[in-house]
């Protein structure tokens, strides 16, 4: 075990609660620490609930294409925690992350705090010692009382398309969490949103327009679609032709949209090539992606192709249903599912996009101490849309189970339901992230 795990697993026991939003504990430990925070990079703030991380996996492509040192915050982590700090492009080593912990632990003095604070107060700290041009900066949960927002002036807030999930903590209607999203709006800094839901889209209208913050809307101010193969943008600006996203699904033509719509507002000297660039080279471990070599490669039947997604939400669960139909259209084969999810997930919402879509689910337990969802409750859902399922133990035994069936052709294999399922997945795969 690295010491940094050990210093984590020392961490978790501060505080009672896994998740409890609040500004308090987290501002008290960045005053201890001399106020990092207000020595960090011009940032751009990103709240939403689906495409966060895509939109600023496609930021990061494009400025780095572009000869810019970039620190990036995200969560959760796949594999390591290692993942969620990456300074000056390159993700935070050992050394640097223990000592970190360690002088915040220190400095914190056994005082009551989450792990998410305790760890964004440590990352912040290192983004401060570390020279970057730009700092994109994740919100954890919600945006209001996340931990992140504590920058008092980014140069631009990014809100991604606005669903329902984590209600328990946001609220259960659609208004209710998009106005805890909007919480990361600033007094008279550009806001960039995503195309949203007509009742978010509202709210988050009425919140800039209180603070006087400039909003740039998806849909209206800007917007991309393919043509002939290439992805074209298209903004007040005029238009940008560039090759299609690395990264498949159309979902994420949207997400590429607003991180132009967000680069081009904020770092006006990105030329055509630094986009092009970047949407071609742009890397985003589990969402989509393809499994072409490791461990669990060599157990799917042979020609199969193998996906891993983390999506666990009905607007993820659309997203993904809509690229795996777009798949079948271009290349048929047979659809079947390795579904985990967890009881604090709408399962049976994610699982109605694939009606009539998936050939067969083989539900599987979420390792860990989470809040995972029997297999026999996922494969009840599934046969009530009508589709076919069976349970296995493992990812391992799921895979041993389809490769034994006979199948007309090499099925298609999408392994989602939780990001902490897709980091199992890279683990057991040999294949984390880097």
């Amino acid at each position: 075990m690295e010491r940094s795990d050990v210093l984590l697993e020392r961490l978790t026991s501060l505080h009672p609660k896994k998740i409890d939003l609040s500004l308090g504990r987290t501002l008290d430990l960045l005053d201890k620490l001399g106020r990092p925070q207000d020595r960090l990079p011009p940032t751009i703030h990103v709240a939403g609930t689906n495409g966060k991380g895509s939109t600023i996996a496609f930021m990061r492509a494009i400025l780095e294409a572009a000869g810019k040192r970039v620190h990036v915050y995200t969560s959760p982590h796949l594999v390591r925690f290692h993942e969620r700090i990456r300074l000056a492009g390159t993700l935070v080593d050992e050394d640097a992350l223990a000592r970190a912990l360690d002088e915040c632990e220190r400095v914190n003095a056994g005082a009551p705090i989450t792990l998410f604070e305790i760890t964004t107060a440590a990352a912040f700290k290192l983004f401060s010692e570390t020279p970057a041009d730009v700092l994109l900066l994740e919100v954890g949960l919600g945006g209001r009382f996340d931990s992140t927002n504590v920058v008092e002036r980014p140069i631009a807030c990014v809100i991604t398309p606005v669903s329902i999930d984590h209600v328990d903590f946001l609220g259960d209607t659609i208004e209710k969490i998009a106005f805890e999203k909007a919480g990361i709006l600033k007094r008279g800094v550009r806001a960039i949103i995503g195309d949203q839901d007509p009742a978010a889209r509202a709210v988050i209208e009425k919140r800039a327009a209180e603070l006087r913050a400039p909003l740039t809307i998806g849909g209206q101010d800007f917007g991309a679609r393919m043509e002939r193969g290439r992805l074209v943008y298209e903004d007040g600006d005029g238009l940008l032709d560039l090759p299609a996203p690395k990264l498949p699904g159309r979902h994420q033509i949207d997400n590429a949209a607003t991180a132009i719509a967000t680069l081009r507002a904020t770092f006006p000297d990105l030329t055509e090539e630094a986009y092009a660039r970047g949407l071609a080279s742009v890397d985003w471990p589990a969402r989509l992606q393809r499994l072409t070599a490791g461990r669990l490669v060599d157990l799917a039947p042979a020609g199969a192709d193998l996906w891993l997604d983390g999506g666990h939400n009905e607007a993820g669960g659309k997203a993904l249903a809509e690229a795996m139909a777009d798949m079948e259209e271009r290349a048929p084969r047979p659809l079947v599912m390795i579904l985990g999810m967890l009881t604090t997930k709408d399962s049976a919402a994610f699982l109605n996009s694939f009606r009539g879509l998936a050939r067969e689910i083989v539900a599987i337990p979420v390792a860990g101490d989470h809040a995972g969802r029997a297999p026999a409750e996922i494969v009840t859902l599934a046969k009530k849309i009508g589709v076919e399922a069976r349970e296995a133990d493992t990812i391992e035994a799921a895979l041993k189970t389809i490769a034994a069936r006979v199948w007309p052709d090499p099925p298609r294999i999408l392994v989602t339901g939780s990001l902490y399922l897709a980091g199992a997945v890279l683990a057991a795969n040999g294949t984390p992230p880097r």
